[in-house]
């Protein structure tokens, strides 16, 4: 008979073929939430034995690199796609709460390992940074000035301004209204407490971090497959890029945060919760200022409404960056189609990502989703001349010549059937875990890195039930929210927000990237 994931657990000695390598936990997939997870449970179950696998040279090398994430912290601070209008006229915030508050534990956790030198240099990957939402027209003045009203009435949202005063605008985002012209109602918020993240700097100083504590990290080491042994464990089929070696490794618990990647991984670990779950690959394009006056001119991430037809991820924004010891300023993203899943993928990934069991939800999806893929097929075939024309409605004297296109990563949308009906498209981040909690797989895309920390506790508590009781100390020490609203606990909330600001440098809203 074979033995359950939590008799396995109990017990330190399997009896295994020595041409195995074993470990307590395998992480696929060297980005940030593979590292997330990684350094939780060092802090939880600091003697078990974790192996990470990656098949590129690098940690942070895919989704969660700087040039292929957008770097926003997602606070829900300025994402107009989180808020509703319902029919009643009113503004749903329930989905940017929940977003906000999943960023506050991540904050909380960063804190954690800088103030106990497991990570140093927060100024390298975090940065403050006003977060703006800017829209046009008066249809779209008054929704913000609604959204405005529900979202300043919150704890979370402490600080919120509004204006569509054209002389505060300018104030606010002098680059945005040089030569503008004003035939139309403009209007803004802006929160001063937003940042920017390098989540691809946070992933490697993770790494180095889990490194350090003697977890096995093996780069250029791709997983081809996954089978289930006969005593309850997880066998991987792991090839070794560099010298076409194949190798096996058997773990009690795998976690599969390859990015787009996770779904043939997931697919072939033969799972039940696996079925029925297809993906649609959506790439993007940045353009990058290369104008030292033009990035020194603008100091926001400001975020506006999405086209009709576009997809979440597709939200145009202009954002100042810090990438590579720079500030930087970029605009985006214009959504393209490849049928990679991943930037470094194959370009069958999509086709044989198809299977007898989600062959009808994908062509349900595909019938469901067609203004969708005639917005991405216009997408692909602007020109840089029509890219910088959407452009101009952010920077209205934008030169073509101070621009340039950039790929970014690939992201794959989930699709699934629901009680919604068959083959949704679902836009945001999903685990999926076997019944026995023994292995699970992250799918989907944004708000992702930003709220890595609480997808991971969430996997923890469905995955270790077991150990949650004697964990739940240690997680509140590590977040201190752990557990609680932050909406309902105002003064919890101010302490937070105080603490986190403090040991992560983001005291001084003014502080510039060259004093600190």
């Amino acid at each position: 008979m074979d033995l359950s994931f939590q008799q396995i657990l109990g017990h330190r000695k399997v009896n295994m073929s020595d041409r195995q390598t074993k470990a307590d936990v395998i992480l696929i997939g060297a980005g940030i939430m593979s590292a997330t997870l990684g350094a939780l449970l060092k802090e939880l179950a600091p003697d078990w034995h974790i192996t990470v696998f990656e098949k590129l040279e690098n940690a942070g090398e895919e989704s969660s690199n700087e040039w292929n994430n957008a770097g926003t912290g997602h606070a829900a601070l300025c994402e107009l796609n989180y808020t509703t209008e319902k029919p009643d006229g009113s503004v749903d915030i329930s989905k940017a709460v929940k977003i906000n508050e999943q960023f506050q534990e991540s904050m909380q956790f960063w804190s954690f390992l800088v103030n106990n030198n497991r990570i140093q240099n927060p100024q390298h990957f975090i940065m403050p940074l006003p977060h703006m939402s800017f829209v046009e027209g008066d249809q779209n003045v008054s929704f913000l000035k609604k959204r405005f009203k529900a979202m300043s009435a919150n704890p979370l949202f402490e600080g919120m301004e509004f204006s569509d005063d054209p002389e505060k605008l300018r104030e606010w985002m002098p680059l945005m209204m040089q030569d503008r012209v004003m035939n139309e109602p403009l209007a803004a918020t802006k929160v001063n407490a937003g940042t920017d993240v390098n989540f691809g700097a946070l992933t490697r100083m993770m790494f180095d971090f889990l490194e350090s504590k003697n977890v096995n990290i093996h780069y250029n080491h791709r997983v081809d497959d996954i089978n289930r042994t006969s005593e309850g464990l997880w066998e991987l089929k792991v090839r070794n890029v560099d010298q076409g070696t194949i190798e096996l490794h058997t773990a009690k618990f795998v976690f599969i945060g390859s990015g787009g990647g996770s779904l043939h991984l997931l697919q072939k670990s033969g799972i039940p919760e696996g079925d029925y779950i297809g993906g649609f690959p959506v790439s993007g394009i940045f353009m990058v200022c290369n104008n030292p006056d033009v990035v020194e001119a603008h100091h926001a991430k400001v975020y506006g409404k999405a086209k009709v037809g576009a997809p979440p991820m597709s939200v145009p924004h202009l954002d100042t960056r810090f990438i590579d010891n720079k500030k930087m300023l970029l605009f985006g993203p214009f959504a393209g189609f490849s049928p990679k899943f991943l930037k470094t993928g194959s370009k069958l990934d999509l086709v044989t990502s198809v299977k007898k069991d989600n062959l009808f939800t994908m062509l349900s999806a595909g019938v469901k989703n067609i203004p969708l893929t005639k917005y991405l097929i216009k997408q692909v075939r602007l020109s840089k001349e029509q890219r910088m024309e959407e452009l101009r409605e952010f920077i209205p004297n934008a030169r073509s010549e101070d621009w340039e296109l950039v790929v970014a990563g690939q992201r794959v949308q989930v699709i699934k059937d629901t009680e919604e009906g068959r083959g949704m498209l679902r836009f945001g981040t999903e685990v999926i875990h076997s019944a026995d909690g023994s292995i699970a797989a992250l799918l989907g895309a944004s708000p992702g890195a930003s709220t890595a920390v609480s997808v991971m506790l969430e996997l923890i508590k469905k995955c270790f039930p077991q150990h949650i009781h004697e964990w739940e100390q240690k997680i509140k020490e590590m977040i201190p929210s752990y557990g609680l609203s932050l909406m309902e606990n105002p003064g919890l909330l101010h302490e937070i927000h105080t603490s986190t600001a403090q040991t992560l440098g983001l005291a001084s809203k003014d502080r510039s990237f060259q004093e600190a």
